[in-house]
């Protein structure tokens, strides 16, 4: 939610003016507002009156802490537009520098694991949900976010609405997605649990999607009750999406498109998990000849 404007400070208020005027996101808002809290409560004063070399003992502060490089790159993004846009001091931001983040490669299961995660999910409606993480490489919330209208059974494809950075685009609709789609809404209707041009997958409340939180309990019990070890979330899905597609010999641009990333950089991750295309690759050992 973006930040109350009720009970602040003119500061604080000034910040937030600042981060609707360039139409931040409710998520960044809030992250950037808890940033400059953390160093306030540090600093023990007006955050605004710090200088650079408080900036540096904070960042020592939190390394010492065993703050995670995420969450420290995060905190020195959140002060670095506050000292810059805010309070006009970019020079106090000069000592922080963000730190490396460790690239660990994505838990993918196999095309098996997948199948009995699925079938292993509470009732129809999650059995769906995990289908269409999979089936369509979609992240939770984009998930949760489709209405009855994004899907487009004529040109096979889901709408994906302001999906990460605020991007639309088109999500493949595989034949078997388009069934198991079907079967859902037909059950949900006949219930009447939703409702006309409404959510795809609405919460008890069918005026209201499902949450975030209500479909990671929902694959945690698949995983478990499906006795799938590896560590499982909603993003595990799409990791393996992608992967899988990978080792069909799917063009990776075209997977890029399929997944929204920006960058071929961070598709090309999924070319270190796709172990069918690994096997594949013959060593050069096995040319070698006695000698």
């Amino acid at each position: 939610m973006i930040p109350s404007t009720r009970g602040i400070t003119p500061l604080r208020q000034r910040m937030i003016d600042d981060m609707r005027m360039r139409k931040l996101g409710p998520k960044t808002q809030t992250a950037y507002i808890r940033a400059v809290r953390k160093f306030a409560g540090y600093l023990g004063r007006s955050p605004d009156t710090a200088a650079a070399e408080d900036l540096r003992a904070f960042q020592l502060f939190l390394i010492n802490h065993g703050v995670s490089s995420i969450t420290l790159n995060a905190t020195i993004t959140g002060l670095k537009f506050f000292f810059e846009v805010t309070v006009d001091r970019a020079e106090c931001i000069s000592k922080m520098q963000p730190v490396p983040v460790p690239r660990k490669l994505p838990v993918v299961l196999s095309r098996e694991e997948v199948a009995r995660l699925i079938a292993s999910a509470p009732n129809l409606k999650y059995q769906t949900v995990l289908s269409v993480a999979y089936g369509a490489g979609l992240r939770a919330h984009e998930v949760i976010s489709l209405k009855v209208g994004d899907i487009d059974s004529q040109r096979m494809v889901l709408r994906v609405e302001q999906g990460k950075g605020q991007q639309d685009r088109y999500a493949m609709l595989s034949p078997v997605l388009l069934e198991r789609l079907r079967a859902w809404w037909r059950e949900a209707r006949a219930q009447g649990r939703m409702l006309h041009s409404g959510w795809l997958f609405p919460g008890r409340d069918p005026i209201y999607p499902l949450s975030t939180r209500q479909i990671n309990r929902a694959i945690h019990f698949a995983a478990t009750a499906a006795k799938i070890d590896k560590r499982v979330s909603m993003h595990t899905l799409r990791h393996s999406f992608a992967t899988h597609l990978l080792e069909q010999k799917v063009d990776i641009r075209v997977i890029q498109v399929l997944l929204g990333h920006r960058r071929l950089e961070t598709t090309a991750l999924y070319a270190h998990v796709a172990t069918e295309i690994l096997r594949e690759v013959v060593s050069p050992i096995e040319g070698l000849r006695p000698t």
